[in-house]
């Protein structure tokens, strides 16, 4: 799913002025620059620290992010153990030849399990002070179905998983990267697009969904045909460029001396972020293998 959480209005929602927020405010006039950067390129923020000085910064929210990232790897384990997967020999009454079939059973708690991940989610995203209750509780949940998801995936291909793994983290590395050097600027252009595009994405999902009450497959996407694949590809980037929001957000809310409760919450939209990426990157390489 794509990330709606890290958004300008919830700089402004939070006591720092909305032109904090990449590409909003009045370009650099000795640089040039109207993208994102260091030393307050955006012009003043205008929040101030709160009385017990605990603000949010931006190490804080990298030690969130990885004790959500903890929790999701320690109930991912659990999920990838809890999904049965048993091997039979079976006779092919139409060739008279015995095949080997490959049965996978999911575990009954998993359906639970996603609800109140994706529960927890969506009442997170609109009530950030709760964030560092519930994005934990998040972490837990959604763990535990990426695990029983990537059981189901590397049972029909194995490796899979693995790849996608690295791919994911390889995508990360690479876009904060160029984050910090600069070289791609999140200015207001950069938001538009990325904001367009994936609200598009989610319109989409909510189609396919509801023609598959009704029976209908729309999921295009979902076919190994070019046109699958393609799409496919274009869904991860635009997965990746939401990284990109993600990083700036937590920057500029930490030089606005957000509340110390925003590391929290700037952690758990950027994991929203990461564990849409995986599954984007774990379909696309199931398209690419069949």
């Amino acid at each position: 799913m794509a990330n709606p959480v890290l958004t300008p209005q919830k700089f402004e929602q939070q006591g720092a002025s909305p032109s904090a927020w990449p590409g909003t405010a009045m370009p650099d006039t000795q640089s040039g620059d109207a993208g994102a950067g260091l030393g307050g390129r955006f012009g003043t923020i205008g929040a101030d620290a709160p009385a017990s000085g605990k603000t949010m910064t931006v190490g804080g929210t990298m030690t969130a992010t990885f004790v959500l990232f903890a929790l999701i790897l320690i109930t991912g384990t659990f999920g990838w153990m809890s999904v049965d997967q048993v091997t039979q020999e079976v006779l092919n009454p139409q060739t008279g030849q015995v095949e080997t079939v490959n049965t996978t059973s999911l575990p009954s708690w998993l359906f639970l399990a996603l609800i109140v991940g994706l529960g927890l989610g969506l009442v997170t995203a609109f009530v950030p002070k709760i964030a560092r209750f519930t994005a934990p509780i998040y972490a837990l949940a959604f763990g535990a179905v990426l695990g029983a998801i990537s059981a189901v995936y590397n049972a029909q291909w194995s490796g899979i998983v693995v790849q996608a793994v690295a791919a994911t983290v390889a995508v990360f590395g690479v876009m904060f990267f160029l984050y910090v050097t600069r070289i791609i600027k999140v200015t207001k252009k950069y938001v538009m697009v990325v904001v367009a595009a994936t609200l598009g994405i989610m319109v989409m999902y909510l189609g396919a969904f509801v023609a598959s009450l009704f029976g209908a497959d729309i999921a295009f996407w979902n076919q190994p045909s070019a046109l699958g694949i393609g799409i496919s590809v274009v869904i991860v980037i635009v997965a990746a460029l939401n990284l990109g929001l993600d990083f700036a957000f937590i920057e500029k809310a930490s030089e606005a001396n957000a509340p110390k409760y925003m590391e929290w919450y700037g952690a758990f939209g950027l994991t929203v972020t990461m564990v849409w990426l995986y599954l984007e990157i774990l379909r696309l390489l199931s398209l690419l293998r069949q």
